[in-house]
């Protein structure tokens, strides 16, 4: 199977066993968005959607949150990961936005990872997610299922899998694909035990076909 039948067979399938895939993120704006994008690094969904609501409830623009102390925001993330860095993060964030930007979170890769906590991971979730844009969020995730199936060849670091990516998957396609990958590694080809014998991703997955050839 050449790399482009790999791609084809398996954007079909996504396409036709999940043509709805979105972030499980909750948010009501771009900047509720990005606060649960930095709250979410090392950190599951389910976690950060525990903490949001009174976060956002206390804190719901960038205004707000950029008249708090970092102490006062760490109250209510205590519970996330690394709270302390987090905490001056969205702080920060929120104050940069402010001074620069209006209070709106700007819409180019090159401003979003100007805002402290802010890589280029989740820079291109949120263009990915609010605007629509053909931007591959790489997370451990999309890393690990694409070199598994085979869309990437033991790809090195993050931004490699990203280029790979977004070279060979038609741009329209790939904001949907970014959640594709990542729900697929979140509950299907999960790191230490993937679940093959559920996946329907088998007949063109690298990984799956050395595995049967070994046993």
């Amino acid at each position: 199977m050449t790399q482009k039948e790999r791609y084809e067979n398996v954007i079909a399938w996504f396409e036709r066993e999940r043509p709805v895939a979105q972030t499980e993120l909750h948010y009501d704006s771009p900047f509720q968005l990005l606060v649960a994008v930095i709250l979410s690094a090392q950190c599951t969904d389910r976690r950060v959607n525990l903490v949001t609501p009174a976060l956002f409830e206390a804190y719901p623009d960038a205004e707000t949150m950029a008249q708090a102390t970092t102490d006062e925001v760490f109250q209510y993330i205590k519970s996330v990961s690394y709270p302390n860095s987090k905490s001056k993060h969205l702080v920060g964030t929120a104050q940069r936005l402010v001074a620069a930007y209006g209070g709106q979170v700007p819409d180019t890769l090159d401003e979003l990872v100007t805002l402290p906590g802010v890589g280029r991971k989740t820079a291109n979730v949120m263009q990915a997610v609010v605007w629509n844009r053909p931007a591959m969020a790489v997370d451990t995730h999309v890393f690990r299922v694409s070199n598994r199936i085979g869309l990437t060849n033991r790809s090195r670091t993050p931004l490699q899998t990203e280029l790979t990516l977004t070279k060979h998957i038609p741009a329209d396609k790939i904001p949907l694909a970014h959640h594709w990958l990542i729900l697929h590694g979140r509950y299907v080809c999960q790191a230490r035990k993937p679940k093959c014998n559920e996946c329907g991703l088998t007949p063109y997955c690298k990984y799956y076909q050395s595995k049967t050839k070994q046993a």
